[in-house]
C-alpha cells in the first residue's frame, strides 16, 4: 500500500490537537485509501447497512473499539453525524477518529453542532509534489495530462471515459442529492466551461448565454462548485489603491486532467503551459497552507500588471508568488508594480526547471527562484 507521507503526517499532527479529524475532498481523491493506510484501524462505511447498524448506539460502539484508530467513511450518510462524532470527541479523547465525506455541505447540512473546537478539517487535494515521489512517478507532463486523482494518474494510457464518468458520478452523488438544480444540462455545461476557461478572470455574464440561465443562477452554480471543491475562487488582493482590481475573482478548476480533457488537449501547448503550471502551484499552496490561517489571493491592476498569487499570513507582510514554466520566462514588471504599493514581503518565483533555490536581486527586489518541491512559506 502506497504511503502518502505528507498527508499521513498532516493527519497525525492534527491528532495532537484534536482527536477528531474531518477529511474532505472531491470524489476519488483517495480519502478511503489514505485512511486505510493509517495502519491498525477499525473501518466503517456509512454506505454499508451493517456498518450503520453498528453506529446506532454511539457510546456502545466506541466502547467496543479495541483499535487505536476508528475511520468512519462517508459519515454524512449517517442520520446524525454531528452527535455521532461529538460523542466520540467528548467521551473518548484517547481514541483517534477520522471521518470522511466528499462534500463539506453534505456534512454541514446535517451537523446541528458545528463541532467547533473538537475537530480539525483536512482537505485532501489532488496529488502534490510529495505524492508524485510516493507514487514513484515525478513526470510533470504525465501529472498535468492525467491529472491528480490517483485512479487517472496511475493509468499508463489516457482513458477519457474516466473523466466523463467522474462528472456523471459528481452530478448523481454530490449535486442531485444535495442541491435543487432544475436544469442539469445548464449546470453540466457550466462545469465544462469552468474547466475550459480555468485560471481566467470570472465575469458571470460571460456564461449566461452559453448556459441559457440568468446571472444569479450562474453565481449560484459557482458557489456550488466551490462548496463541492470543483473550483477554487481566488479573490483579488487590494487595499483599494488607485488602479487595483478589487472585485473580479479568478477561478481555477480542481484538476489539470479535467482541464486538458475539456479543452481536448492531448498535449499542453507552450502558450498554455504557464496557465497550467499555476494550477499545480495553487494545489501545492492549498495543501501546505492548511490550518495555518493563511489566505491566497491574486493581484492585478488596470494596466494588466499582475502577480499570480499573493499569500497573506497573519502578522506577516504579503508574499508575492509568480509561476513560470521556465526560469528564463520570468519578467519582473508585474512584481515591480505590486511592490511599488506593498514594498515589504518575500518574493518567490516557482519554476519547473529550478532544482535548488536561487536568490537574485532584480530591479532592487530580492527574489527567490524555487521548484515546487522546495516551496516553503
Amino acid at each position: 500500500m502506497i504511503q502518502r507521507h505528507f498527508w499521513l503526517n498532516l493527519i497525525k499532527k492534527s491528532w495532537q490537537e484534536h482527536n477528531l479529524v474531518w477529511l474532505t475532498g472531491v470524489r476519488r481523491a483517495g480519502k478511503t485509501y489514505l485512511c486505510k493506510s493509517l495502519g491498525d484501524i477499525e473501518y466503517l462505511d456509512c454506505e454499508d447497512i451493517d456498518d450503520l447498524a453498528r453506529l446506532e448506539h454511539p457510546k456502545n460502539f466506541y466502547q467496543s473499539i479495541k483499535k487505536p484508530i476508528v475511520v468512519i467513511d462517508e459519515v454524512h450518510k449517517h442520520a446524525d453525524p454531528s452527535q455521532l462524532l461529538k460523542i466520540g470527541a467528548d467521551y473518548f479523547p484517547n481514541l483517534k477518529i477520522i471521518a470522511t465525506g466528499s462534500s463539506t455541505l453534505a456534512a454541514t447540512q446535517k451537523f446541528k453542532d458545528s463541532l467547533t473546537g473538537r475537530k480539525t478539517v483536512i482537505k485532501l487535494t489532488n496529488m502534490i509534489s510529495d505524492d508524485l515521489e510516493d507514487f514513484g512517478n515525478t513526470d510533470l507532463q504525465h501529472r498535468i495530462r492525467h491529472g491528480g486523482l490517483p485512479p487517472m494518474f496511475l493509468r499508463k494510457q489516457l482513458a477519457d471515459n474516466l473523466y466523463s464518468e467522474w462528472i456523471d458520478s459528481y452530478w448523481a452523488k454530490d449535486i442531485e442529492e444535495l442541491f435543487r438544480i432544475d436544469n442539469k444540462r445548464s449546470f453540466i455545461k457550466f462545469c465544462e466551461l469552468m474547466m475550459i476557461h480555468s485560471g481566467g478572470m470570472f465575469e458571470a455574464t460571460t456564461f449566461t448565454d452559453g448556459c441559457q440561465v440568468t446571472r444569479p443562477t450562474i453565481q449560484k452554480y459557482l458557489s456550488i462548485l466551490e462548496e463541492t471543491h470543483l473550483v477554487s475562487v481566488i479573490k483579488p488582493f487590494h487595499k483599494r489603491a488607485a488602479g487595483e482590481i478589487v472585485a473580479t475573482p479568478k477561478v481555477y478548476a480542481f484538476d489539470t486532467g479535467f482541464v486538458c480533457y475539456f479543452n481536448r488537449w492531448n498535449t499542453v501547448h507552450d502558450n498554455d503551459k504557464g496557465r497550467i503550471w499555476e494550477h499545480l502551484v495553487l494545489v501545492e499552496l492549498q495543501a501546505k497552507l492548511q490550518n495555518t490561517g493563511a489566505s491566497i489571493y491574486y493581484w492585478r491592476n488596470n494596466h494588466k500588471k499582475e502577480v499570480d498569487f499573493v499569500v497573506l499570513k497573519r502578522g506577516c507582510d504579503p508574499i508575492a508568488i509568480e509561476c513560470k514554466w521556465k526560469r528564463d520566462a520570468f519578467e519582473a514588471s508585474g512584481l515591480q508594480a505590486f511592490r511599488s504599493l506593498y514594498p515589504e514581503g518575500k518574493n518567490l518565483v516557482i519554476t519547473t526547471d529550478t532544482t535548488s533555490s536561487i536568490h537574485k536581486t532584480i530591479k532592487s527586489m530580492d527574489i527567490s527562484f524555487v521548484g515546487l518541491k522546495d516551496l516553503e512559506l
